[in-house]
């Protein structure tokens, strides 16, 4: 499944949203200017054809002419796309001088047809917003039709400058408004980084419970997640404390009963002292299974149990390097600073030290404890003794079993070790040394 975080999915709606705004806010302050210029352009028409009517004579001879030139001298530029022009039954009585070509054409009008009227026709470039008036001074006859216009090109010009100022200025302001939502969303969710960091401190051990300045709106759910570690705290507590005790209550009958199995011995039942020496040291293996294994369900379940991989190696190593110091077994480490493993201390020894006493035990001469970065991190125990046959590589791990003679084990056992490594998550794998002995992988999770 695809994770995205809050403030990622916060700020990606914050953004849109402000799209959408600024899209449509373009779209509305573009119609709305549009329609502002075009009006703009219309009244100018309107205004011009009315001083074209005024400014024009018409002789008897049906000759017209301007009393003056029209104010705008871009009247008299030539093709400079504004133009006016006088008509009577299509011909042309006069005309500017910015205007070449044929006349203008335009649609009919009839005597009905007062005032002034607007009509889009095509001019010597391009489209031509026009407006123009029918004048009848004598109704039997046509009348004298006023025609002024502007290139349409001219307002497509204004609206499409006006448009990339626009555009230009709502992007600018959008980019504003999209740093100040996600500074504001950084700002909002500031308690929340601070509670994951409070959480991580717990978790590495370095608070026992919760501890900063929050928002009134997360102290309670703090609150809660204290007392909760409190309560998860105190039933560890309970759960390891019940489990000494049982250890405790077993370990008196247990000792009794083998000391009993001596007291046969000595009088001469050597079978019945074998068989009950054999099952008090099956019980004792189950008994330190069942204890182990139940301080590790509770200590998984601990915020803040952290081991470091080295502190471990380097104490195991020490420990066994002396008990096997006779045997002239090297117990070499080769595990860096800094790795940080989700796991008791305590039950991160015991797991090694039964991988590496296993090791010491087959061994020629040397054992090397590593650390290993692939594609899961882990401790790993070589050493340069026969190593297994590969259908060995699961016989090893029935508890209280041996490959070599298959007698019954005592200690934990490598399938403990394996059943404690799984209760953190982890596992344990064995293979081929390239010291040429056996090769096995603590595989456990990363406190980090």
């Amino acid at each position: 499944m695809l994770k995205t975080s809050l403030k990622s999915r916060l700020i990606a709606a914050a953004s849109l949203w402000i799209a959408i705004g600024m899209i449509g806010a373009g779209l509305t302050l573009s119609a709305v200017f549009k329609h502002h210029v075009t009006e703009q352009f219309y009244d100018e028409l309107h205004v011009h054809l009315a001083e074209l009517q005024r400014l024009s004579e018409l002789h008897k001879d049906g000759s017209l002419h301007l009393q003056r030139p029209l104010s705008d001298p871009r009247y008299d530029v030539p093709l400079s796309g504004f133009y006016w022009e006088v008509q009577k039954k299509g011909d042309v009585l006069a005309r500017s001088a910015s205007l070449e070509g044929p006349p203008l054409h335009m649609p009919p009008d009839t005597q009905k047809d007062v005032g002034v009227h607007t009509h889009l026709i095509e001019g010597p470039t391009g489209p031509l917003i026009v407006a123009e008036k029918a004048v009848w001074t004598n109704p039997s006859s046509a009348p004298d039709r006023y025609i002024i216009g502007t290139d349409q090109r001219q307002l497509d010009a204004v609206v499409s400058s006006f448009n990339t100022t626009l555009a230009v200025s709502l992007a600018a302001f959008g980019l504003s408004l999209v740093a100040a939502a996600t500074l504001l969303i950084l700002y909002a969710l500031k308690p929340l980084r601070q509670l994951r960091t409070a959480l991580f401190d717990v978790r590495h051990g370095k608070e026992k419970q919760l501890s900063g300045q929050f928002p009134t709106e997360v102290v309670p759910l703090v609150d809660d997640l204290n007392t909760l570690l409190t309560s998860t705290a105190d039933l560890i507590q309970r759960a390891r404390t019940q489990a000494g005790n049982m250890a405790h209550g077993l370990k008196t009958p247990l000792a009794i009963v083998t000391d009993e199995a001596y007291r046969l011995e000595d009088q001469g039942l050597d079978q019945a002292s074998s068989t009950i020496l054999k099952q008090c040291r099956k019980m004792q293996s189950h008994i330190d299974y069942q204890i182990t294994r139940a301080r590790a369900v509770a200590m998984r379940s601990t915020p803040g149990v952290v081991a470091g991989a080295r502190k471990g190696a380097l104490e195991v190593a020490s420990a066994l390097g002396r008990l096997y110091a006779h045997n002239n077994i090297k117990i070499d480490v080769d595990v860096p600073e800094g790795p940080l493993l989700a796991c008791d201390l305590a039950d991160l020894n015991e797991m090694l030290a039964n991988l590496v006493d296993n090791a010491c035990k087959h061994a020629k001469s040397t054992v090397r404890i590593a650390w290993t970065d692939g594609a899961a991190a882990a401790l790993t125990v070589d050493d340069d003794g026969p190593g297994l046959p590969p259908e060995a590589l699961e016989v090893v791990f029935n508890i209280g079993e041996r490959w070599d003679s298959r007698a019954v084990g005592s200690g934990l056992g490598l399938g403990i070790v394996r059943d404690l490594a799984r209760l953190y998550g982890g596992d344990v794998r064995l293979g081929a040394s390239s010291l040429g002995g056996l090769h096995v992988e603590l595989v456990l999770p990363s406190a980090r």
